[in-house]
């Protein structure tokens, strides 16, 4: 079933790192920000790794990502998807990440887990000519990696 990104993405002018997600999770879309699930560890690594209290609100996130220069987007706005199933995406249609970069300070692109990494080697590289860094999901699909191991590998974004 055809699935709209109804999230905007996080930015200002002094952004420098670009973090992508593939596409929304049901959750995500129903609260209208990013990395919504209760169970998705993308708030608690960066909590951890920037030393910050807990974040909870929607304001709390926003204001910890602008202040850190941190970019937060997905490659997909708009495609077919079974619930939050990244290997159900069928017909991508890509979000236009060029107006971004072009507005900021991003050097440097990482993206979250292995399906945002392929949808933004597929469709975006060619435009941006930057190379990502693949870094392991924060989704709790993702149970191979515990927070830890979450932890060593997401530390590069420091």
């Amino acid at each position: 079933m055809k699935q709209y990104h109804n999230i905007p993405p996080i930015y200002n002018i002094e952004s420098q790192i670009l973090i992508l997600g593939s596409f929304p999770s049901v959750k995500s879309r129903e609260g209208q920000f990013f990395y919504h699930h209760p169970q998705n560890r993308f708030w608690k690594v960066l909590e951890t790794l920037y030393q910050y209290p807990p974040l909870n609100t929607i304001d709390e996130k926003k204001k910890f990502l602008l202040e850190n220069h941190i970019a937060v987007w997905d490659v997909i706005k708009s495609c077919d998807i079974h619930g939050s199933n990244d290997n159900s995406i069928e017909n991508v249609i890509v979000n236009d990440i060029s107006h971004l970069l072009e507005n900021t300070q991003i050097h440097t692109i990482y993206t979250n887990g292995k399906k945002a990494h392929t949808l933004y080697q597929k469709y975006c590289y060619s435009f941006t000519h930057i190379d990502d860094i693949c870094l392991p999901s924060t989704s709790p699909a993702n149970a191979n990696y515990s927070l830890e191991k979450l932890l060593q590998e997401w530390k590069i974004i420091l």
